[in-house]
This record gives structure tokens, sequence and C-alpha cells, in this order.
């Protein structure tokens, strides 16, 4: 379709500038003078991908090198599908408006697991036929990355490759191995996986048979064709030399995360005993002040940002934050730039990082207690404790804030009413301190807002082997929290949990839910994420057609020997370590910090990071 006819009918919908492209900092090249093209895909809003920093990296990166051309694809809201599927319009790449058709690879990022239909969707609208083994030619390749790649099996059937762990390095290997092998002559799909799957960190599933028993469980991974028995994770070791971009794409409309973003490390020392990234994402590697100063620097004068967001699981978990904070600060208050530190630890929040960031920004503080009592914070491993949390938000409200946001979760293991009133009276204690501070701001109100995720069970964390609890009781829980609370100075929301039900199931499921999701797609499944477009009863009907039932996913508890649909794939942190945690789980026993001491958790494997700081 002419470009003229394709901007007259991005006028017709909402939001047409998520379609258009052309942004300051896109990266624009002859496509006869690449080797290879990559359709980098984000199975959601243009909105929420663009504030994905994982994709900013490999656009950059991929694109730094003048034989491969990078571009971004997103997945269009339901008014521009319509108008794609009426008027014929393939799904398009924002830079060339190309179809993903004509590209070599098809990459998709998947960062949460209610995103599986939005990849079957695009893949549709692109002509490309869902099913692996339906994809004869060598081209295009469906590959796929991000932290629900830890378990790929829901997804097995649709993909030809899987990434694992960090892409910097094993994205770069497999294209240039694409280029090597298309060089040569050669045109066979499964050779080629055959010789990609020889290189760590790549997984191709089609390569794996499973065998299950007559409950259903899974009893085997039978790798053939010299498929490694067991894939590990990628690690980029050392993050000063780590690609970063020093320019990126600045949208023409309001994403979610609007700003430059600066990552100062990755993975997080911390344990808690349901936090996947804190468990997949080990070792704990941080960035040297004077490159993250010094990137963070090129970033905003590129992009002309005036906000910036330092980037972690636990931001004052970097060891020299208040020294990284002083040279920011040094150039961003002359450049009238604005920081921001998101996640924020209760226990390590001090008068001194109070100050510095009274110096960069003031704004609401959000602190994640996740749990109501010490008892259950225990078990979760959180290690903080009551005094923590209110010295901390003393130390905001002296400090002039008046509004703090906290978050908990609902479900966790051993969870009991008691725990969930917990939540409620550990808020009213936070507003009863607050006019009980010296130094608060005077004639003002408090507002403490919380906010109530539904626990997930999720691969590669000690809680794997849990149960998740019903729908019912979800609602039951949610609603005594709500009747415990009994001022208008606590604000309450939380998360549909018919939605958190689903993403129990996709989480931990085998390569049978392919099935289902298949399904569901064709019933009409997609933006599952998206509260007006999840219809559940599509799914429940789903996983009737193909006679599986979701509580087998999601409601019972997995024994110690019971095979995972993820016990093939390494991702640094043995099965023994994460047993042994949810034991000490069920004792109430806590684990010291990554820093305190070393839990013997797997990771030091990998010979860099936080294990060997101090040797």
């Amino acid at each position: 379709m002419e470009n003229s006819r394709l901007e007259q009918l991005f006028l017709s919908v909402q939001k047409p500038g998520r379609y258009s492209g052309g942004e300051m900092g896109s990266v624009y090249k002859d496509k006869s003078k690449v080797d290879v093209r990559f359709a980098f895909c984000f199975p959601d809003t243009y909105e929420i991908g663009m504030s994905h920093l994982g994709m900013k990296i490999l656009y950059g990166l991929f694109n730094e090198r003048d034989d491969i051309w990078c571009e971004r694809v997103f997945a269009p809201w339901t008014d521009f599908e319509k108008v794609m599927r009426e008027e014929n319009i393939p799904l398009f790449a924002l830079e060339s408006r190309d179809p993903i058709s004509e590209f070599d690879f098809i990459g998709f990022t998947l960062q949460y697991e209610l995103s599986y239909t939005n990849v079957l969707n695009m893949l549709q609208l692109g002509g490309i036929p869902l099913k692996s083994k339906d994809r004869v030619g060598l081209t295009p390749l469906v590959v796929a990355g991000g932290p629900c790649a830890c378990n790929p099996e829901p997804l097995a059937d649709f993909v030809d490759i899987f990434f694992l762990g960090e892409g910097e390095e094993v994205d770069l290997e497999v294209i240039d191995l694409y280029k090597e092998y298309k060089a040569k002559g050669g045109t066979d799909k499964l050779e080629f996986l055959k010789l990609a799957a020889k290189i760590d960190g790549v997984y191709v599933p089609a390569l794996y048979d499973v065998t299950y028993d007559a409950e259903g469980k899974v009893t085997e991974y039978i790798p053939k064709d010299g498929a490694p028995k067991t894939v590990s994770k990628r690690v980029m070791t050392d993050l000063d030399k780590a690609y970063y971009p020093k320019n990126l794409p600045v949208p023409f409309t309001e994403i979610v995360h609007d700003r430059a973003v600066m990552e100062i490390f990755r993975g997080c020392i911390r344990g808690c005993r349901f936090c996947q990234a804190g468990f997949i994402y080990r070792p704990v590697r941080e960035k040297s002040p004077e490159v993250i100063n010094r990137e963070a620097f090129d970033l905003c004068q590129s992009t002309g940002y005036d906000e910036m967001s330092l980037s972690s699981l636990s931001t004052s978990d970097y060891s020299q934050i208040e020294p990284l904070l002083s040279e920011m600060i040094e150039w961003t208050g002359k450049e009238k730039i604005s920081l921001s530190l998101p996640s924020l630890r209760i226990d390590n929040f001090s008068p001194e990082l109070l100050n510095k960031m009274k110096l960069i920004r003031k704004s609401g503080l959000t602190f994640a207690p996740e749990a109501g009592t010490q008892r259950l914070r225990d078990v979760i491993n959180k290690n903080i404790t009551e005094k923590d949390i209110m010295k901390s938000c003393a130390t905001a409200f002296a400090g002039g804030y008046t509004a703090v946001k906290l978050y908990f979760m609902i479900g966790l293991p051993t969870e009991t009413d008691e725990d969930i009133i917990g939540i409620a009276r550990l808020g009213q204690k936070i507003v009863d301190l607050y006019y009980n501070v010296d130094g608060r701001p005077k004639g003002k109100g408090v507002n403490v807002s919380i906010s109530v995720s539904t626990f997930v069970p999720k691969p590669f964390t000690p809680f794997q082997f849990c149960p998740q609890i019903s729908e019912d009781e979800m609602r039951r829980r949610q609603q005594l929290l709500r009747d415990s609370i009994t001022t208008k100075k606590i604000s309450l929301s939380w998360h549909e949990s018919k939605i958190s039900s689903l993403e129990g199931v996709l989480a931990r499921g085998d390569r049978r839910l392919g099935g289902v999701i298949l399904k569901a797609f064709e019933l009409g499944a997609k933006m599952d994420s998206w509260d007006e477009c999840f219809d559940y009863d599509i799914w429940m009907k789903a996983f009737d057609e193909c006679n599986l039932s979701p509580d087998f996913y999601k409601s019972r508890e997995r024994g110690p020997f019971e095979v995972n649909p993820w016990d093939h794939l390494d991702y640094g942190v043995t099965k023994d370590f994460l047993l042994k945690e949810y034991q000490r789980a069920k004792c109430g026993v806590t684990t010291q910090n990554c820093r305190e001491k070393c839990a013997g958790c797997g990771a030091n494997k990998y010979g860099k990071g936080v294990c060997f700081e101090k040797r």
C-alpha cells in the first residue's frame, strides 16, 4: 500500500503516532545494502513497548552494525487492527513500513505471560504461519527472549529459537551464524536450527521430545540431533563494557515511561522468595559511577529528555548510590534535568539519600513491604522489619513528603487472615505516624496508597513449588482487606483476580498449553493484559476444548522430584538451592542477602558480580 494511503488510514484511528514512525533517533538504512533484517516485535502497544529498556538496547546494538537493520514492530490497538484487516494491510515495521514477512528474523520480547496471544495475532497479521513446523522455509525465523523465556514451553510450538538470559552477545552470534549459513548457500531451516542449538544460550524446542506420565506431569525432556541436554542462560559479566545506546527513538506521542533510562546494575542481592527477576538475573553486576554518569549525560544530550530514571531491581542497593548522585547532580541541575529513583528499599532509605533526592526530584515515595506482618515477611525473605518501615516513612515525612505508596501481595504461601488484616493495620500506623513527626508539612494531610497484587508462583524461585490460591479465595481476601481499612487517608487498589489466575497457569505451563493458547486466540483472545480486552470465559472454553485443567497447573503443590517444564534450562540457580529456600520459608527462617553471606545459590559459577566483589 502506498504511504499516502496508509497515512490517511492512520488519521482514522486514535493515536496515529503509534504507527507513523519517523521519530527523532529512528534508524534508516538502504535495505539493499544490509545482509540481515531483524523485526524487533513488542507484543503490546507502542506506549508500552517504547518504554521498555531492553528493546532500546538491542535496537541500538543491532543498528550499530552496517550489515544489520533492526526495525521496530508493535501490536496494533483494536481500532487499527480492524482497519488493517479490512484494508488487507499486513503488519509492518515502523521504519521501512515493509511487511514483517520480508524480514530474516521476527524477534519477540516476552515480558509477561498475558502477551502470548498477541504474539500469535502479530504473526497472523503479518501473514506468517503460526506454528514453527508450518514455516518450512529458512526465513523468516521466529525468535524470542526476555524474562518469560525462562519457561518457553507454552510457546514452544510457535517459536523457532529462544534466547535464554541476556541477549547482547547471543543474539548477534545467531545472526552471524545465519549470515555464514546463507553465504554458503544453506536453505534448510532444520539444518540451521541444529547449528544454532550449539551456541550457548540458544534453546530450539523442536530439538526436544517431551514425555508425560498418566497424570499429565512431565517425565523427561529428550534432546535429539545433537542438542544439549541442558541449555544455560547467557550473562554479560562486565556491564562497563556492555553496549548502551547513546541515542534512541524519541516518541511523538506520550508513552508510559517517557524519559531517558539509565541502567545502573543487573540482578538483586536480596533473594525475596517470590521474585523471579531477583533469581534469573543473578549474579548482581554493577556499572561503575563513571560509566553511568557518562552514558546518562550522552543520552540526555542526544534525546533532549529532561528526566532521567536510574533503573535496577533495587536502586538504593547500588553500592555507590550517594557518590553517583553527587556526580550526576552537578550536571543535571545545570541542565534542569530531574532524576527519579524507582525501586527503593525500605531498610536503606537514609536521611542522606533523602537529602540527595530533595535536590533532584520531589514526588511521592514508593516502598514495597510486600506483607503486612513480620511472620509473613520472614516467610518471603523480605528481610525488613516494621521498625525499618516506620523509620523510612518518618524520614520521608520529616523531609516534606506527604504521600507514600506501598506495594503488597496477597495469596503468599502460609498467609492467614491475620496477615491480610496486618496490611490495613500497617497502613493505619503510617497514617498516625505522619501526624506525630516533627518537621512534617503543616496544614497538609497524608495519603497512604496501598496497591495489592496477587501472588503468582514463578519458575526459578523458591516458590515455584507452591500452589496458587483460587479466584474465590483471592476475592475473599481482597474484600477482607477492604473491610479492614477504616480511614479515607488510605487508598486501596488491586489486580483483577482472573487475570492473576491465568498468569499463574501460563507461568508454569508445559508444552501442551500451546494448544490452549492457539484455541483461545482462535476464539478471539488478544490484548489479555488490558482489562477492556480480557475475556476469561474464552480461556476457560479453550481449556475445555483442549481437555486440560487450569487447576492442574496452578492449584497443586509440586513435589521436589517432579520434572518441571523448565528443569532442562539452567539460569544459574540450582533446584537444590530453591528447594532448600522453600523449606526455610515454611519454617519462617530468613536468608542473608548476597553481600552479607553467600547462600550457595549456584550463580558464583559465572566468576563475576557480587559473588566475587570482595575477593
